[in-house]
């Protein structure tokens, strides 16, 4: 778990969003929020984030479904809704939280986040990577 570990410390310590680390190598962090920041992990590393750790500020179902797509190893949020929770058991990831929520919110916490209401319905990780880069590109 050294990974998560640095990643973690990482994302306490930076003013950043989302920190990516393997083997002891810092692979990707960001300032980017919403999904926009793990959606251009992908782009940028693609194969090579299989067995990396993730500290992310914010992670719900569509997050989840990202990590399992990428085949990451262990997860740490600051915050965790309880449907990315299920997600990470079910695909056997690794994850620890701070904070844990029925659900993801919207910026303006008036609704759910955009993300999360398009990842609601999904199950299949491929499918929901291509559906939220689309929704993220409109």
């Amino acid at each position: 778990m050294l990974d998560l570990e640095i990643a973690k410390n990482r994302l306490q310590s930076k003013d950043v969003t989302l920190v990516i680390v393997k083997n002891g190598e810092m692979l990707f962090e960001t300032e980017e929020h919403k999904i926009k920041g793990f959606l251009g992990a992908i782009e940028k590393l693609g194969k090579s984030l299989e067995g990396s750790s993730i500290a992310d500020r914010v992670v719900g179902k569509a997050i989840a479904l990202l990590c399992v797509y990428s085949k990451v190893y262990s997860v740490y949020a600051a915050v965790l809704s309880k449907e990315a929770k299920r997600i990470l058991e079910k695909y056997q990831i690794s994850h620890e939280w701070s904070i844990i929520v029925e659900e993801i919110l919207n910026l303006e916490k008036n609704r759910a986040c955009p993300f999360e209401m398009k990842a609601r319905n999904m199950s299949d990780p491929k499918k929901t990577y291509f559906e939220l880069k689309r929704l993220l590109n409109n």
